[in-house]
Parts: C-alpha cells; structure tokens; sequence
C-alpha cells in the first residue's frame, strides 16, 4: 500500500464527489416544496429578507435581535447573494454544497500532512463527510456551518507552517465563529510549550515562537472588537441566574443542568463534553485505536508512515477539552461548552478513524497475501474490502439525513398573512408560530423557536410578552385582552383547537417555564368547561377573519371594538368539554411538544 502507486488525484476526486452527492441530497431535501426551510435558518435567516425589503420586520424584537448577534462575515456572505439577485432562503440552501467542497478540499490536504497515503487520507475525508452528512450543522448554513471550513483551513496552513494563510483563516473564523479563535489560539499556545522530563517550557525552536506569537496578536485584535463592545442585549446570564430558570432544567427550551457529574461527560445538550453523534457511524469507534496502534509501531508497519505533524491534532484535542472547561468554569461568558468540543473533535476523531482503519486493513492485506495464495487470498481480500464499506456506509444505505428541513403545511395561512400589510403583528401561542416569520414576512409576537434565554436584554422583554400573552390568551376579563393588544400593538390572533384544550396545555413544555402565567391558565380553562369561558373564545366566531383545518385567525381590532360581552356569548361557537376547540373543523391538533434539539444563536 505505498503512496509511490496510489494517485493522490483520483483519491481527491474520489472525496469531492462523495462531497458534492452528499449536497446534492440536501438539495432534493431543501427544493421538495414552496414551503421548506432549514430550523435553524427559521432564526438566522429570516430576518435577512430585510436585504431586499428594509420595511420587513419593523420593531420586531425577534428579528432586530438575531440581526443584531449575527457575524459580520456570514452576514457579508448573505448580502454577496442579495446583490446577484438570489433570496437569502434560497441562498441558504445552495450554500452547503460549497461548504462542504471546500471542508473535503483542506481535510483531505491536512490529512496527507500527517498520514501520506493516498487511501487513509480518502477514507478519513469520507469518514468526515459522512459523520457530518448525519448532522444539520452544514446544511444549515448558519455561522457554525463556516468554522468547518475555516478551523480545517488554520489546521491544514499550521501543519504546513504556512504563516500568512493562517493569519487569514483566524480572521475568517473571527468574522464567522468567534468561538474557534480561541480553539486556534489553545494550537498555537500549545506549539508554544515543549515537554522535558514530563515538566512544561518555553520551546527553544525560534520559528515556532515566532509563528505562535504572531498567530497569537492576530487572535487577540480579532477578539478585542467582541470583548470591548457593548451589545444592546446584554447582559449575558449567569450561572446563578440560569440555576433558578426552568428554561435550563430538564424539559426546558434551553436544558443545560444535568443531574449528575456524569451527564456532562457523554451524552446529548449544551453542556456535555462528548456529544454520543461523534461515533455515527459507528466504524469511527477505530478512532479510539489509534494510541494502542502507534505503541505497536514494531507489528504495524504502517505507523511508521505518521508524521511528526500528528501533534496538531493531539494539540486540537488539548485545545478543544480545555476550552470546554474554562467555558464551564464561566458559563455562559463563552457561550456554551459543547461549542468547543461538538465541532473539533468530529475532526479529531476522523482522522485517528481514517488513520487506524488503513494500518489494520493493511495489516490483514499482509496476512491474508502470506497465508492465502491464487484465487482464495482475492476473495478474501475482496471481502475484507466490501466489509469495511459496509461498515462506513451502512447508515447511507438507509437514507435519512437529519438535515432539519421543516415542511409547511398550511400554504393557505401563510398566503393570508403574507397578503397582510408589513406592520402586521401576529399573537400565537401555537407551534405554527415558529414558521411564520419565515414563511410570511411577517411579525410574531413570540414564539418557542425564538426563545432563547442567553442574553438577558433580549430574552427578558421576550419573556414578558410570553407572560402577557399567557394571560391574555386565557383571561376571562375583556378588559385584561385589550389592553394586551394595544400594549403590543397585536393586529391578528392565531389559535388552534389544543391550544384551550386543558391536557394539551397542561402538557405544554415551553408554556410550563413561564409560572404563575401557566398555573393560572389552567384553572381558566377547568373554568371554562362549565362556566365562563376566556374571551378569545367567546370572540372566536364574532372576529373571525380566516379559517383553515385548526386553525383560526381573530382580528385584534375587531375585539378592540367590543364594549361588552356576557359569559355565554358565543357559546355556540365552540364546544364547552374540556377539549374547547375541538370540534372547530375536527381536525387533529399541530401542537408537538416534543423537545426538538436547541438551537443557538451562533
């Protein structure tokens, strides 16, 4: 298996087909429909159409919010596609196909800095597109979508002391993913640091200080613009403060606190160490390999092919554990700690793959080519071959890529309040609210995608409208819901069935984190079945302005007029049981509080 008769070239092609078919598979995904977009673009993305429309959106809280936190390098990206003319929801979705050419194009070159075969490099560039193909990072084509390319640019130039590149690839992760400037800068303090006699100093290779040193000022003025700024939403909360939150406890929309020391080790959430997706598939457990196969350098003649530049990724590995801990140790000043591990070790973990599954498939080749000799030692050896394809592809043999796509569908409601005046702002406590910003160009007060509860100059007036509308939604006293909507300036009223049957909202998650709003609710609604029902119901008819399967629009204005209303009013218009909307349409309610995973603002 030398590298003098393998060909580098067919490998990388090789690599960046795979690369583009994966993209292309995402394509079918995002283009299946009018109405498809990525969940977290549904944060990131929609208040873009700003770009081509700057009255979208106005005294959006949500909108002005993820504009406001948005990098200036992925926004400068999304600008670029407004300017040829291509919506940023349409951009979002052909981004990824680049993204991941160019992810394949530097892995495979770092890879052959540290391992030149042309076979290990191939077989960890797949690993790698296969393991994040499993994921919506790429496909998002939100900033953390960007640090894949350039973390793996920084790697690939450092590995080959390329000293300007690099200074740019810091730069581009500053502009994208600030949070990885500070994985490269743990590389570069770590190529800083020697060891002699198990004991830390300074390294006596000039060029190495030099490098780091300049690396290190770049990093630091990249940084400085963020450390010294002021935001309009800040503070960042605190550890003490999140403690006494619901929304960072189980079943919360942010859960970080787990139970025990353990859980923050291997698992799913924000604040694990090692994220259980690293292993998918599972022939990257090979990874775990690699230190017994390096100590047999004497059985494994391959090893001796490693070179020196392996410490880049013992360093990565360093950099990206130790960053997770000191974000711990000040959460959430660094935002959260899984950011610092989820991302670098996919890298880490890729390569010790690759690198481990070629030595020992090259190995059995010996074995099988001494003891096997004609026809038996081909078959054998061909098995072996399709075995280990098997392995790496056996769940792209079973398509279904979780790239997070959600499908619209009520294009009848969308088409209503898109045909509403831009001012629009629309009250809801259902799920449907996550879409339509999205798919309407229009406001929402709130909604459970847009509650994120990391800056308090944000989350705190955010949660004071879900508190208002709580009460509102569920208030007996016509005077409580008009003043909600002239506080707000509410101009349309989303509800559906589950959203006044009494176990749907008892079940609620995100409703849950919000007390006594939530409580209080409740024993409305147990009310309600017998006597007095809330006023958004009794209205339900009388102000109706759209209708479509569960759903019904109500417009504010119309309840604004109302002088008075007696307890049966409208009495007729939904069913007194406990399941209050139920017979609206007799359709099945699109409430899913099922925790989806959480999506952060970066």
């Amino acid at each position: 298996m030398s590298s003098k008769k393998a060909n580098w070239r067919w490998c990388l092609i090789l690599c960046l087909v795979a690369a583009f078919i994966y993209g292309i598979l995402g394509l079918q995904t995002g283009f299946q429909g009018d109405w498809v977009v990525q969940d977290d673009a549904r944060q990131h993305v929609f208040w873009m159409e700003r770009y081509l429309d700057p009255e979208l959106f106005p005294n959006d809280l949500i909108a002005d919010y993820f504009q406001a936190v948005a990098p200036l390098g992925y926004t400068s990206v999304y600008k670029l596609g407004t300017l040829l003319g291509i919506d940023p929801l349409v951009f979002n979705k052909l981004i990824p196909v680049a993204l991941r050419l160019v992810i394949t194009a530097y892995f495979f070159g770092f890879c052959r800095q540290i391992f030149p075969i042309p076979l290990g490099c191939m077989i960890a560039t797949l690993l790698l597109n296969h393991n994040i193909w499993l994921k919506d990072d790429i496909v998002s084509a939100t900033p953390r979508a960007f640090l894949y390319p350039f973390l793996v640019a920084f790697l690939y130039y450092f590995s080959k002391k390329s000293l300007l590149p690099c200074l740019i690839s810091i730069l581009c992760l500053g502009l994208f993913y600030p949070q990885m400037v500070f994985i490269a800068s743990g590389v570069l303090v770590l190529n800083l640091i020697e060891w002699r006699r198990f004991m830390p100093r300074l390294t006596g290779d000039r060029q190495k200080r030099i490098f780091s040193l300049v690396g290190l000022a770049v990093a630091f003025f990249v940084l400085l613009p963020y450390a010294i700024s002021s935001s309009d939403y800040a503070p960042v909360i605190s550890r003490a403060q999140a403690l006494t939150m619901a929304e960072f406890h189980y079943g919360g929309r942010s859960n970080f606190f787990k139970k025990s020391f353990w859980d923050y080790t291997v698992g799913r959430g924000n604040g694990v160490l090692i994220p259980t997706s690293l292993f998918n598939p599972i022939i990257l457990v090979f990874s775990l390999f690699l230190p017994w196969l390096i100590s047999q350098r004497q059985k494994f003649s391959l090893v001796n092919k490693i070179t020196d530049q392996i410490e880049v990724v013992s360093k990565l590995l360093l950099a990206s554990l130790g960053m997770n801990l000191i974000a711990h140790l000040v959460l959430f000043r660094l935002h959260l700690p899984s950011r610092y591990t989820a991302h670098s070790l996919r890298i880490v973990i890729a390569i010790a793959a690759g690198i481990s599954i070629t030595i020992i498939f090259d190995h059995l080749l010996t074995i099988i080519a001494t003891r096997f000799k004609g026809i038996s030692g081909k078959i054998l050896a061909s098995g072996l071959i399709l075995a280990i394809a098997l392995l790496t592809y056996s769940s792209f043999l079973a398509y279904h890529s979780p790239t997070g796509y959600k499908i619209g569908g009520y294009p009848e409601l969308y088409q209503f309040f898109a045909g509403q005046p831009k001012t629009t702002m629309i009250a809801s406590l259902t799920k449907e609210a996550d879409n339509l910003p999205t798919f309407t160009k229009r406001s929402v007060l709130v909604s459970r995608e847009y509650a994120i509860p990391y800056q308090l100059g944000y989350y705190k007036p955010f949660a004071k409208k879900v508190r208002a509308l709580i009460t509102a939604q569920y208030s007996q006293d016509l005077a409580v819901v008009q003043k909600f909507i002239r506080d707000y300036q509410i101009s349309h009223w989303l509800i559906e069935e589950a959203s006044f049957d009494l176990k749907s909202v008892e079940k609620n998650r995100w409703l849950k984190q919000y007390q006594p709003e939530h409580e209080t609710a409740l024993a409305n609604l147990g009310i309600s079945a017998t006597q007095i029902k809330p006023i958004v119901i009794r209205t339900a008819t009388s102000c109706q302005t759209f209708s479509v399967a569960q759903f019904k629009v109500l417009d504010a204005q119309c309840i604004l007029n109302l002088s008075n209303l007696s307890s049966d009013t409208s009495s007729k218009d939904l069913p007194n049981s406990e399941n209050n909307l139920a017979s609206i349409n007799n359709q099945p309610s699109t409430i899913n509080d099922k925790d989806h995973h959480s999506s952060q603002p970066l």
